[in-house]
C-alpha cells in the first residue's frame, strides 16, 4: 500500500506539504499542489479514513436515523437505506445506521462525538418530537419526510398529498363515483407518520372537491385483517368500484382475496396503489400505481446533506411530483 511518505518523496516535498494539499488547511502554491496531485495519481495513493478525518476534522460518515418498527414494510425501508448507502459512497462517505428508536438527544450525541458529519432522518412524524433538537444540532441535517413544522429544516420527500389527489382523479376520470382508501396499518396513523397523513389529506381533498363520498379504512397486515377490511369496504350498501391502496404489505393478500371472492381486477373492481414499481409489477395482477421513488429520494437526501457540509446552504424543502404508470388494473365504469 502506497504511503503518504512515498508520495512526498516522489513529489520532492515534505510529508506535511502533502497533508496540507489533501486537507486544504494551508495555502500551497499551485505549482507544488499540481506536483503533489500528479504524484498521488501516478502512485495510486488513497488516504485512509482515519488520516482523512484527522486532516480535515471530518469523519466522512453520515448518520442515518431509521428506527425499524414492527408496523413498517422493511423491504421498502431498505430500498431507501440501500440508495442512501450507495449515494454516500459516490460522495466518498460511509453511513452509520441508527436503527433504535431515537428520542431527543440522539442527533447531538452522534454529531458532538464526531461519529458523523451530518444526519439524515427517516420515519418522520407530522408532529415529530425531534424537530426542536434537530434545529439546534451543530451539523447539517436533512429529513427524508416533512413534518408539519419544518421551518429552518431541509426536507425531501414525495409529494404524498399530490399523490392522493392524483389517484382519486385517475379513478374519477374513468367514471368511478364511489371509491375507498385502504390505508396504512393503524399504528402508522396513531403515530402520526407524516407520509400517511399527507396522502390521506390529499385523498380527502380530491374526493371532497369532486363531491364523492369518503371511505377510509386502515388495514393491518395479515390475511384475517385483509379479509375483514374487505368485508367492510365491499359491503353492498357502499357500491365501491375502485380502491386506492396505500399499504404495500397487504397488496398481494388483497389481490388473492379478491380472486377468492370471484372479483376480477379491473372488470369488477379497479385497483390503484402507491408502492415501488418493482412491487407493482411483480403482483399477480400488475397494478397501475404511483411510484415510491426510493432510489431518487435517497440520492437527493445525500446530495442535499453533502452540499450543506461543504457550503453555507439555506434550508429547503423538495417535494417530488407523483409519477403514475398504468398497468391495466383500472378500467372505465
Amino acid at each position: 500500500m502506497i504511503t503518504i511518505k512515498e508520495v512526498a518523496r516522489h513529489a520532492g516535498v515534505s510529508i506535511s506539504t502533502v497533508s496540507y494539499v489533501l486537507s486544504g488547511k494551508r495555502s500551497i502554491s499551485e505549482e507544488t499542489k499540481r506536483r503533489v496531485e500528479q504524484s498521488i495519481a501516478a502512485l495510486g495513493y488513497h488516504p485512509n479514513a482515519g488520516a482523512r478525518a484527522l486532516a480535515s476534522n471530518r469523519s466522512r460518515v453520515l448518520g442515518l436515523v431509521v428506527p425499524l418498527r414492527s408496523d413498517q414494510n422493511v423491504p421498502v425501508v431498505m430500498q431507501f437505506v440501500s440508495s442512501i448507502v450507495t449515494s454516500a459512497r459516490d460522495h466518498d462517505h460511509d453511513v452509520l445506521l441508527l436503527t433504535k428508536e431515537a428520542g431527543p438527544g440522539e442527533a447531538h450525541r452522534v454529531t458532538a462525538g464526531s461519529m458523523a458529519d451530518a444526519i439524515i432522518v427517516m420515519d418522520v412524524e407530522s408532529a415529530d418530537p425531534r424537530v426542536p433538537e434537530l434545529r439546534t444540532v451543530d451539523a447539517p441535517v436533512v429529513l427524508l419526510g416533512v413534518p408539519d413544522d419544518h421551518e429552518g429544516l431541509s426536507c425531501v420527500d414525495l409529494d404524498f398529498a399530490a399523490a392522493g389527489r392524483r389517484m382519486v382523479s385517475h379513478l374519477a376520470d374513468l367514471g368511478h363515483r364511489s371509491i375507498a382508501l385502504i390505508g396504512s396499518p393503524p399504528a402508522v396513523y396513531e403515530r402520526g407518520t407524516s407520509y400517511a397523513a399527507r396522502l390521506l389529506a390529499g385523498f380527502q381533498q380530491e374526493t371532497a372537491r369532486r363531491n364523492m363520498p369518503v371511505s377510509v379504512h386502515s388495514c393491518a397486515p395479515g390475511y384475517d385483517s385483509v379479509s375483514a377490511c374487505l368485508d367492510t369496504v365491499l359491503h353492498q350498501d357502499r357500491g365501491i368500484t375502485g380502491l386506492v391502496v396505500h399499504n404495500e404489505a397487504v397488496l398481494g393478500q388483497l389481490l388473492l382475496e379478491l380472486r377468492r371472492r370471484s372479483l376480477d381486477v379491473p372488470r369488477d373492481l379497479s385497483v390503484i396503489a402507491l408502492c415501488p414499481d418493482d412491487v407493482a409489477q411483480s403482483l399477480p395482477v400488475p397494478l397501475t400505481s404511483i411510484s415510491v421513488p426510493a432510489r431518487e429520494l435517497g440520492a437527493i437526501a445525500v446530495q442535499m446533506v453533502v452540499t450543506r457540509i461543504t457550503q453555507d446552504h439555506a434550508p429547503e424543502v423538495r417535494l417530488l411530483q407523483p409519477r403514475l404508470t398504468e398497468r391495466g388494473s383500472t378500467a372505465a365504469r
